[in-house]
């Protein structure tokens, strides 16, 4: 492959990441942000962590929330707000009810505490490293106000060595095809329910595929004393 090629591919794999993903989920990305955006309410405040080309953080400002979307691509939050426009978001990105930043999970620690109703992980977690992860999580607890909700979607590994034999021959060809058209990848996690169990959330819903391999979580940040 000539480097102009390779050049060209690096340069639009933003613009083909929601078609990488998608693939990646084998087409249950869509139905699954749909159904979390669901719980976002107007008026509420809406912090989305690793926010892609903004394809929750544009559902949850079409329902009316306010929405702080980060991702630490600038390319990605650019075509993100091309997005937006086109939606008709102009005005709450022009009043800074929907704002993109420049921020990487690194940074969590500078928003405030207890400021956000909802926070939001769409296809985020995993691609974070365990340390990264933990922190996160942590992050998105301290942020949220009591009884807020945290919701996330994202690849799991299935439990059961036959169901993860079977994930990963199904999954090694959309890996490869995902690398060609964005450049990036996510890598299954193991035992995310627990993990925000662990990280003090309560579970309110769990949803899984047929395999086991794909998961919709709903938790709550009790509301008792806590961080």
């Amino acid at each position: 492959m000539s480097t102009y090629v390779l050049m060209r591919i690096l340069e639009s794999a933003p613009r083909r990441y929601d078609l990488g993903m998608r693939l990646l989920t084998l087409g249950r990305l869509e139905r699954s942000y749909d159904r979390l955006a669901g719980h976002v309410q107007a008026g509420q405040q809406v912090l989305d962590v690793g926010c892609g080309t903004g394809a929750l953080a544009l559902r949850a400002a079409r329902r009316g929330a306010r929405v702080k979307a980060l991702d630490v691509d600038p390319r990605m939050l650019e075509i993100a707000r091309g997005r937006a426009r086109e939606a008709g978001l102009e005005e709450a990105l022009e009043l800074a009810a929907l704002e993109f930043a420049e921020m990487g999970v690194a940074e969590l620690g500078s928003e405030e505490p207890g400021r956000y109703d909802t926070v939001t992980c769409g296809l985020c977690l995993s691609e974070l490293s365990p340390d990264e992860l933990r922190f996160t999580l942590r992050q998105a607890l301290r942020v949220l106000r009591p009884g807020g909700l945290l919701l996330v979607a994202d690849e799991v590994r299935p439990p059961g060595r036959a169901a993860r034999s079977a994930q990963r021959l199904l999954r090694a060809p959309l890996v490869g095809l995902t690398w060609l058209l964005t450049q990036q990848t996510t890598h299954p996690l193991a035992r995310l329910p627990e993990t925000l169990d662990e990280a003090g959330f309560a579970r309110v819903s769990l949803r899984n595929n047929a395999l086991g391999s794909f998961c919709e979580i709903v938790a709550r940040k009790p509301a008792g004393p806590g961080p």
